[in-house]
C-alpha cells in the first residue's frame, strides 16, 4: 500500500527530526525500501525464495534518516 507523499510541513518537520515526521517520511518510502531490501535465498530444495534482509531493509532506512537533515529546504 503506498503512502501519499509528505506536504511541505512535514518535509520541513523531517529536516528538524521531529519524530513524528521522521516515521511519515518512512512510512511514505516502506514500500520501496521493503523492494529494494528483497533478496533471492536458494532453498534446501533447490528452489529460490524471495524475502526481506532485514539487516539491508535496516540499513536502508538508516540511510534515508542520515539523508533527511540535508534535504535543502529554505531556511525561513
Amino acid at each position: 500500500m503506498e503512502q501519499e507523499m509528505p506536504d511541505y510541513e512535514t518535509i520541513r518537520a523531517a529536516v528538524v527530526s521531529e519524530k513524528w515526521a521522521l516515521e511519515k517520511v518512512l512510512a511514505c518510502y516502506g514500500d520501496e525500501i521493503n523492494r529494494l531490501a528483497m533478496v533471492k535465498k536458494r532453498q534446501p530444495d533447490g528452489s529460490v525464495k524471495e524475502e526481506i534482509d532485514d539487516d539491508l531493509r535496516q540499513t536502508l532506512i538508516l540511510k534515508l534518516l542520515e539523508a533527511i537533515p540535508q534535504f535543502p529546504i529554505e531556511k525561513e
